[in-house]
């Protein structure tokens, strides 16, 4: 079976949360190919030793990389812990990469208690479910 592949992306004040809740779902985690932006991806790695493809910095381009994923289809989840309450200059690239998830109806999670859910759903990585893609 292929792995499902996953975005984990964080704004400053939310890196530190992301990886704790890596850490927490570490053997859910093992089982994905994960991709992220440059910073929390380089996070992500040197502290749990997972394998993490890394894209540009988030305002440096790698939200678009991301963005493309889910456009040609090659992203099955996003996990982006962004932080509501310190805008970033890039907020309109955040939004888009937001409004592609629903287009193309990838699963998003921007809280911990959402990533929860998702990933302790019997659904998630499993072979019997395939999302609907739409065709537009």
């Amino acid at each position: 079976m292929e792995k499902s592949t996953i975005a984990l992306v964080a704004h400053d004040h939310k890196k530190s949360e992301l990886l704790e809740w890596v850490n927490t779902h570490i053997e859910i985690m093992k089982r994905c190919n994960i991709v992220a932006t440059g910073t929390t991806g380089g996070m992500i790695a040197d502290n749990t030793g997972l394998a993490v493809t890394r894209y540009q910095s988030g305002p440096l381009g790698g939200d678009q990389q991301i963005g493309a994923l889910i456009a040609e289809g090659n992203l099955d989840a996003l996990f982006f812990f962004w932080d509501p309450l310190n805008p970033a200059p890039h907020d309109p690239d955040v939004k888009a990469l937001l409004r592609l998830c629903s287009v193309w109806n990838v699963p998003v999670a921007c809280t911990p208690a959402t990533a929860d859910l998702m990933v302790t759903s019997p659904r998630f990585l499993s072979a019997e479910h395939v999302p609907h893609k739409p065709t537009y």
